[in-house]
């Protein structure tokens, strides 16, 4: 029995004309049958949370090595909560929620073990040689190094969740940007994963470093966002400061949410964007917080950076993780022979430095940790 769907219909009734669709994507790099009951969108999604690269998520550090506690943030877990405040804007504004949420998803695809300390080393390891940047190894985990299907390489997802990966929170004068159009602005639905991972991670990190009692909780209530939102809150805060934290940090998310939506709301009317193609052709990004609620984001910022990332133990963890990284892609380097098979073999094809950087930011934080003991410590078994 015959189920197609008819997707262009229900999205044109239901989506804003300044919303990304399926009937207007740009499709993949390998062409493919549409899907019965499934929107290219869709599939884009479903693709992405079946792949190797998002599992390993898991085990991959936000702030707080995954052997540090069971309940901090992981990278699939900051992934998941980025993916809920997109898909809540989204659907607030009318948005295609599905290629929001494929974005969201495969924001941090690419990341390496160890956090942003990973990256950091990474890219100081590569300097002269291309560097290292999440955003374009997630892009290469898309369309290259996954793989699960006989016809292609990568994923095969469209063109506008490839252009949200490459342009996510970064400038677009990237030589691997130059098929994705840097002259455009990305979709609506792509400038919106920005702000979500945003609040994302200056809240999520704020909870953590609390509950791990980096952060006291008199040092966050001068924080003006963090009054903003015992406002907004509008009673009582819970007697219990575990309590009256996390009701402020929802309440703080909830802020920010609704000033990102109604901000981005009168900029649409500002720039008079009347479809899909007004959004590309602005000369600015139109996502965006209000003044207000940007300068105390920005305080919370800087409150994080200087409080919680360059606490001493967390900076006595990002050393620790520096020397895992540097010592491993030493060891690779140095001595190809060391590497799994499936690498020395694609050596032959990308030379060794992409090889062994494509192996390093694949890892989990447990499995560099294992690799580093098994090379370096001679009483651990290889």
């Amino acid at each position: 029995m015959k189920n197609n769907i008819n997707f262009n219909t229900i999205e044109e009734n239901f989506l804003a004309p300044y919303a990304a669709k399926s009937s207007g994507t740009r499709g993949r790099i390998h062409k493919e049958k549409s899907h019965p009951y499934r929107s290219e969108y869709q599939r884009d999604r479903e693709r992405i949370i079946h792949c190797r690269a998002f599992r390993r998520l898991e085990y991959k550090t936000q702030v707080f090595i995954n052997h540090e506690g069971d309940h901090f943030r992981t990278r699939l877990t900051h992934t998941m909560e980025v993916a809920q405040i997109a898909r809540a804007i989204s659907r607030a504004m009318r948005l295609n929620e599905d290629l929001a949420e494929s974005i969201a998803l495969a924001h941090d695809l690419g990341h390496t073990p160890f956090g942003h300390v990973g990256e950091k080393e990474l890219n100081r390891l590569l300097e002269g040689h291309g560097g290292f940047e999440h955003n374009r190894q997630s892009l290469r985990i898309v369309e290259k190094l996954e793989k699960r299907y006989s016809d292609f390489e990568g994923l095969n997802l469209t063109w506008e969740t490839r252009e949200g990966i490459i342009k996510h929170s970064g400038t677009y004068d990237r030589p691997e940007t130059s098929e994705y159009m840097p002259e455009e602005q990305p979709s609506l639905e792509a400038q919106i994963i920005d702000f979500a991972d945003e609040i994302a991670y200056n809240n999520h990190d704020l909870d953590d470093g609390i509950s791990s009692g980096l952060l006291l909780y008199n040092q966050v209530c001068d924080l003006q966002i963090w009054q903003m939102a015992v406002k907004e809150y509008g009673r009582k805060l819970p007697d219990s400061t575990k309590m009256a934290a996390r009701e402020t940090i929802r309440t703080m998310i909830n802020l920010l949410v609704t000033d990102l939506i109604n901000n981005t709301t009168d900029a649409i009317k500002e720039h008079n964007i009347l479809n899909f193609n007004d959004v590309k052709q602005c000369g600015t990004k139109i996502a965006g917080f209000s003044q207000d609620i940007n300068k105390a984001n920005e305080e919370l910022k800087s409150f994080l950076k200087n409080n919680l990332y360059r606490h001493y133990k967390v900076s006595r963890m990002s050393l620790k993780s520096e020397m895992v990284i540097k010592e491993l892609f030493r060891i690779y380097t140095d001595n190809p022979e060391t590497l799994p098979h499936r690498y020395q073999e694609a050596i032959k094809e990308n030379g060794i430095l992409s090889t062994v950087r494509d192996f390093i930011a694949g890892m989990t934080d447990r499995y560099a940790l294992e690799e580093h003991k098994k090379l370096t410590d001679p009483m651990v078994r290889v």
